[in-house]
């Protein structure tokens, strides 16, 4: 019984030496670092050291993207299973065409009014003084630049001095007599003439900003040319209740026309009244020429100038929508 103890005891004992041994070997490998005393930073002579700004060997990256980050997302694929990216977008010119526009956003129909005076020209200008004119049109356009607009026009004119007298003449040289056999009394003769026209006219915009344009228009058509002379008559007009006054105006009393073709042609300018109006104020000037001829509606051909070629300049200001 006391061997068996000392049998098993033996190993323990030798055990726990061991142990001891590696504990104070371990012990004794360690060293206590001695503190040792840090250099002083020369904060100046970092300032003045040159920068380097040389790229380590190390360092593998760059601010742009090379072709292996290119490959890398050109592979890269989110599709899963059956999903498929929806179709590219594709754009075009924007297509506004429908029953009252072009495909470029203008107008197809066009309607204007205006108004302004007129300037006879040439031997017209002898004859003729200046007036008033009226306009009234309604056209197509084809696109922002090019439409055409038949036009209505009456330009009215008076008659000069020298025409007037030179009329005045002829008429007393025809010893004409009234129902009484008096002489007729030509006094306070005056006279007027006006053309209206009927014209096809395509323009065309060669500039349009944002609010102001500019475009040229010319065409021609059917022009009719009247003069009319008056004389004051004595009339009398009775109101409601009875009380009648006498009053004088100007009768016509003798009346010529001539019908011609002509042409005109002129620049006009634009105004929008806002970005987003299609309608615009308008303002332009033109040459009218008309091919008056001699003809045989004159009355015993006492006003032959009522036959000459006719030439003015009408100046308008109107709106178009």
């Amino acid at each position: 019984m006391h061997l068996k103890t000392q049998t098993f005891s033996t190993p323990i004992v030798r055990t726990a030496a061991i142990a001891i041994f590696s504990v104070a070997a371990g012990l004794s490998a360690q060293t206590v670092a001695t503190p040792q005393t840090a250099k002083p930073v020369d904060l100046k002579a970092s300032l003045m050291a040159p920068l380097d700004l040389s790229r380590p060997a190390g360092l593998n990256y760059s601010s742009s993207t090379g072709t292996e980050e290119m490959a890398s997302a050109t592979s890269f694929d989110l599709r899963a299973g059956e999903m498929q990216p929806p179709p590219r977008r594709r754009y075009g010119r924007t297509n506004y065409s429908d029953r009252m526009h072009n495909p470029d956003g203008s107008k197809k129909y066009l309607f204007a009014v205006g108004g302004g005076f007129d300037a006879p020209t040439g031997t017209t200008a002898k004859d003729l003084t200046v007036n008033w004119k009226f306009q009234v049109a309604g056209g197509y356009n084809f696109n922002k630049k090019f439409g055409v607009q038949l036009e209505y026009n009456y330009d009215k004119f008076n008659d000069s001095l020298s025409n007037i007298n030179r009329q005045f003449a002829r008429y007393n040289a025809l010893g004409l007599k009234d129902q009484n056999g008096n002489p007729v009394d030509f006094t306070g003769l005056d006279g007027s003439a006006h053309v209206w026209s009927l014209t096809l006219n395509p323009r065309y915009t060669f500039y349009q900003g944002d609010a102001m344009g500019a475009y040229v228009i010319g065409g021609g058509g059917f022009y009719r040319k009247v003069s009319n002379w008056t004389l004051p008559q004595q009339g009398v007009y009775c109101d409601f209740y009875g009380f009648c006054y006498s009053f004088t105006q100007n009768q016509v009393f003798d009346h010529y026309s001539n019908n011609a073709g002509g042409f005109n042609g002129g620049i006009g300018f634009t105004y929008r009244l806002s970005r987003f109006a299609t309608e615009n104020l308008y303002a332009e000037a033109r040459y009218v020429w008309v091919n008056n001829q001699p003809s045989n509606n004159s009355v015993s051909g006492l006003y032959p100038e009522n036959n000459k070629r006719t030439g003015y300049l009408p100046v308008t200001v109107g709106l178009r929508w």
